[in-house]
């Protein structure tokens, strides 16, 4: 069973050993976190946001951030979002990501929660909407200049239904 926490100091070791390549790291991190590799104090830029960590039995099996994208308290915008790379498939993104959609509904009380994935990245985007986000038609598409080509971001959300999530 996956349970989520708030994030550890401790956890960062293992958190940064999933990104095994740079095309995985900024898929992860778009950049915003600094340069492939990063380092342990290039990560504790995380502490500012609501960091959790999830973990199972065998220890930690993923990671995301939490954060007010705005001055209203109706959203939540998910952030840095990812799984061990050996757990990958198995459904734990997605229950990890249900237990993070139900603090942000029930305890935090937001009516919305938004995220942003990059269009190469099909098996995040397929997660996401089998959690149940739904993909946003913006006005301007956010781009990134990543590893030498042109990122589009798709813009995602899932809004609160009445009575439950």
């Amino acid at each position: 069973m996956i349970r989520i926490r708030p994030y550890k100091v401790s956890d960062v070791d293992t958190i940064l050993s999933w990104c095994q390549d740079e095309k995985a790291f900024y898929q992860w991190t778009a950049g915003i976190l600094g340069n492939y590799p990063i380092t342990q104090k290039e990560f504790c830029f995380v502490d500012s946001l609501m960091p959790f960590t999830a973990f199972d039995e065998t220890g930690t099996v993923g990671f995301f951030t939490l954060r007010n994208p705005d001055e209203s308290l109706d959203e939540l915008r998910f952030g840095f979002v990812i799984v061990n790379p050996h757990k990958r498939g198995k459904g734990y993104g997605k229950a990890m990501l249900q237990l993070g959609l139900k603090f942000a509904f029930e305890i935090y009380g937001a009516q919305k929660v938004s995220l942003g994935v990059f269009e190469n990245n099909l098996p995040a985007y397929y997660c996401y909407k089998a959690v149940g986000f739904n993909e946003i038609v913006l006005d301007t598409t956010e781009k990134y200049c990543i590893l030498g080509k042109e990122w589009k971001c798709i813009e995602m959300n899932l809004q609160k239904k009445r009575g439950k999530v």
